[in-house]
């Protein structure tokens, strides 16, 4: 699956002032990926609001992006859940010709053990597609350990994948210390993104990528080429704008960057606001330097 490496994003859903999706500024999201190097595009994430559309909003934001793409980038769809049978189901029947992977998020709130996380996994692997793990422990409330995903890893060769966003850095080395050859990891942490993939990491699921997918795709070249002084130049002039759009939650920052480009609308759906007044006056400084 060597096809799903380097610089994929994470795209969010645009919506109208009256919050229906926006499928216009979805296409110029996709085109200005497209043209500036993003090597994959994952479709309903964390960061595409997928909490909260219906499962036809999905429905029809899938088919766009599938349409508009045209087969020019490879393709990931966002399917988690915790409900492990009502993940599998929802997996098997959904039509992934045009994807090479499902991104699947770890169970969250049921606060399974590593043993369940394992088990849940497993049913997952059983559906026959191929799977990228997402571990998120931020977001989910439980940190699926390296020795589960080495596990995992080793047992399930359609497992293909863990989009690792752990906040303990060393996690992300013990899984690329020990894994097999066929397993591949990605950052699921922006700031993370070149020490990761310096390190054997297969690049990154961004966020902040969509917005500078120039420089970010570049970094991660750079990061492959062992061009590491002129690597960390990239990330370090970036560093300050990824922890700005992060700090008050996804994907509030990374929209408001993109309507500053002209890309989007900056509309959220409740239970998420808008960046505050402070945060998007940071931001557009910010955004001046780079």
């Amino acid at each position: 699956m060597s096809n799903l490496r380097g610089v994929g994003v994470a795209l969010v859903t645009p919506f109208n002032e009256d919050l229906s999706v926006d499928f216009d500024s979805l296409t110029k999201l996709v085109e200005f990926n497209i043209a500036n190097g993003t090597n994959y595009l994952v479709v309903l994430g964390t960061t595409g609001e997928s909490a909260t559309l219906s499962s036809d909003e999905k429905t029809a934001v899938i088919n766009h992006i599938i349409k508009v793409n045209n087969g020019r980038l490879p393709l990931v769809l966002g399917i988690g859940g915790n409900d492990t049978m009502a993940v599998k189901k929802q997996i098997e029947e959904t039509d992934l010709s045009a994807f090479e992977a499902v991104l699947s998020v770890s169970p969250y709130y049921n606060k399974p053990n590593q043993e369940g996380l394992y088990q849940h996994y497993k049913v997952l692997a059983g559906t026959g597609k191929n799977i990228i793990i997402y571990n998120v422990p931020s977001r989910t409330g439980q940190n699926i350990e390296a020795g589960t995903t080495l596990r995992l890893a080793n047992d399930f060769p359609n497992l293909i994948m863990v989009k690792e966003a752990a906040p303990n850095i060393l996690q992300y080395f013990d899984i690329l210390r020990k894994k097999p050859a066929n397993f591949n990891l990605v950052s699921g942490d922006d700031e993370f993104t070149l020490p990761v993939t310096l390190a054997g990491g297969n690049g990154v699921i961004s966020v902040i990528g969509q917005a500078y997918p120039k420089e970010f795709s570049t970094m991660v070249q750079l990061a492959f080429d062992g061009k590491v002084k002129e690597a960390y130049e990239i990330h370090n002039k970036l560093v300050e704008i990824t922890r700005l759009i992060f700090a008050e939650g996804n994907p509030a920052g990374i929209k408001f960057v993109l309507a500053e480009m002209g890309i989007v609308k900056n509309y959220l759906r409740l239970p998420l606001v808008a960046a505050s007044a402070g945060l998007q006056d940071k931001i557009k400084t910010e955004m001046s330097k780079i």
